[in-house]
């Protein structure tokens, strides 16, 4: 029974009520728990944090690290690699790897772990090739991982929502849950990839119909959102809506917003539906910020992630397949489509945001307008999209621009003169204080996710701590943690790792009707069996949802 005293550092621990007071944490086999009744106790090992600042571990809760996508991206990049600079090189305990915008799996874990983040969200994986993301989850060292599995564009799916019975559809989510090892719901621009990969005309609107199934994509919101609250799933629906990236889009995220009136939902890279214009003016295109957070601030059952756009090279990849044959398109540059047949697509296009160029830092302007926007900051969540609005490695600047009004006005006086009046940035002097960014960085996503061992320091969580040095540069300050602990394990010590177990992966078991399950586990079911438009809920035999660890 191992301890580990972290001793009088400055704890900042939100979701415990601590706003910053001088205390001791203790450490016992992976977990916090209660201070010792003794002041003479001692533990095995003492940190001595006096003058640092202690936190949780950090939450994603929106990437990009696992799976078929990323494992195709990295082969379209293959530029990424040919640079020496590009190699982390191998030694005693560790592997070697690649950096770029899609770092190898090993390189992942090291480089979330070098910034205090210890947990991470996959937050698109189709069913049919969430095995290979659980193989790139076993090979990403020092941080929890869980993935979102993608039902928006699914056949089984859409022939559930049409033929409009919600038993059948959420026994079916439950079953896609546990089948593919997921954690939550995805929804990605619903039944316009599978318009998209059919030829058909686009779907603009929430109302327009899905060739072939008959249904729209806000049948099928309502449906999977519904099946969410339903089966109380720890976290909402996970929502990529409508037209992303396209100028106007705005209104359709309004209207999706208003849809889920009644449910829960979280809205994923907030800043790419946020845009004013028209397609008939792209010219136009300008920040509506204003009246999409004015609708979150208002209505509590919605959270969003930002997406945050940083300049420089990156790879962009969506599981919206339409928008990558956009980009191409627009930018000129290659582009892969990986299609998931009967489930969904991906489009994969490398991207190099330009500060020089007026959309790419309108795009940057308002993902720190939503940030400094919406008031509660238990419900909005740092994210990049990583890799699509820049990488994770970003986190830092973004973390220092939030905490200075000074430091954005002079990046915001760098940039093209006509995004002057089309963002309201510049008028927002709202200043993030350290409380508020460890909520915004690990309480609040892990809130959102309903992770309850993660994101505070109370007894019984899971014993991961970041500790900084502090520093008036906020970039160095949340970029070189003096000590990463992951489960109890001193795991980056000034900078250098020290270790890399691969941590755990949290699955979610959603209660598929047992008799389902005993038939698909034994093979024995009839083909017609399989198909999820065929399974049926049987009251009083479905436990109630409960998230799970595995892997560690």
């Amino acid at each position: 029974m191992s301890t580990l005293r972290i001793m009088g550092g400055l704890v900042v621990d939100p979701a415990g009520g601590i706003k910053g007071e001088v205390r001791d944490v203790w450490i016992r086999d992976g977990k916090v728990v209660t201070l010792p009744e003794d002041p003479a106790a001692r533990a095995d090992r003492t940190i001595d944090a006096r003058g640092f600042v202690v936190m949780p571990g950090g939450v994603d809760v929106h990437s990009h690290i696992a799976g078929s996508k990323v494992n195709a991206a990295r082969m379209l990049r293959p530029e990424e690699r040919r640079d020496p600079e590009s190699v982390w090189p191998r030694r005693d305990g560790f592997r070697s790897g690649t950096v770029g915008s899609v770092p190898t799996s090993f390189v992942t874990g090291y480089q979330y772990a070098g910034l205090g983040y210890t947990t991470a969200v996959d937050a698109a994986i189709p069913p049919l090739s969430a095995r290979q993301a659980h193989a790139d989850f076993a090979e990403t060292p020092l941080v929890d991982k869980l993935m979102l599995v993608l039902m928006g564009n699914s056949h089984a799916v859409l022939d559930l929502v049409r033929e409009g019975d919600p038993d059948r559809l959420r026994q079916a989510v439950a079953w896609l849950l546990e089948a593919s090892g997921g954690y939550g719901v995805k929804v990605v621009n619903p039944g316009g990839v599978e318009q998209w990969k059919q030829g058909g005309m686009r779907i603009a609107s929430w109302d327009d119909k899905v060739d072939r199934f008959e249904v729209t994509p806000r049948q099928i919101l309502l449906g999977l959102a519904g099946a969410a609250d339903e089966l109380g799933l720890p976290h909402p629906v996970h929502v990529h809506g409508m037209n992303l990236g396209l100028p106007g889009n705005w209104e359709t995220t309004l209207d999706g917003m208003k849809a889920l009136e009644g449910r829960r939902g979280h809205l994923a890279h907030i800043q790419f539906h946020s845009y004013g214009g028209s397609a008939d003016d792209p010219a136009g295109i300008d920040s509506r910020v204003g009246p999409l957070a004015d609708y979150v601030n208002t209505h509590s059952n919605l959270s969003v992630d930002v997406g945050q756009v940083f300049f420089g090279e990156t790879t962009s990849m969506t599981a919206d397949g339409a928008v990558g044959q956009y980009l191409a398109n627009l930018t000129g540059r290659k582009w892969l489509s990986l299609d998931v047949e009967q489930e969904d697509g991906c489009g994969i296009v490398p991207i190099t945001y330009d500060d020089r160029n007026y959309v790419h830092a309108l795009q940057w302007a308002i993902g720190l307008e939503w940030f400094l926007r919406v008031e509660d900051p238990w419900r909005i969540a740092l994210s990049t999209d990583h890799p699509n609005g820049g990488s994770f490695l970003s986190y830092p600047r973004l973390i220092a621009l939030l905490m200075d009004k000074n430091l954005r006005d002079e990046t915001f006086a760098t940039l093209p003169e006509s995004l002057k009046g089309r963002t309201a940035l510049s008028e927002l002097s709202r200043e993030y204080t350290l409380e508020e960014i460890a909520i915004l960085t690990r309480a609040a996503p892990a809130r959102i996710l309903g992770l309850t061992s993660k994101g505070h320091l109370g007894p019984g969580a899971d014993a991961d701590v970041t500790i900084y040095a502090p520093d008036d540069d906020r970039r160095r300050m949340f970029a070189m943690p003096r000590y990463v602990i992951k489960a109890g394990v001193v795991v980056v010590d000034d900078g250098d790792l020290t270790s890399a177990p691969i941590g755990e992966t949290f699955l979610v078991e959603a209660g598929v009707d047992p008799r389902i399950r005993s038939e698909l586990e034994a093979g024995l079911a009839e083909e017609s069996s399989i198909h999820p438009a065929n399974f049926r809920i049987q009251e009083g035999e479905v436990s109630r949802p409960r998230a799970v660890a595995v892997g560690r």
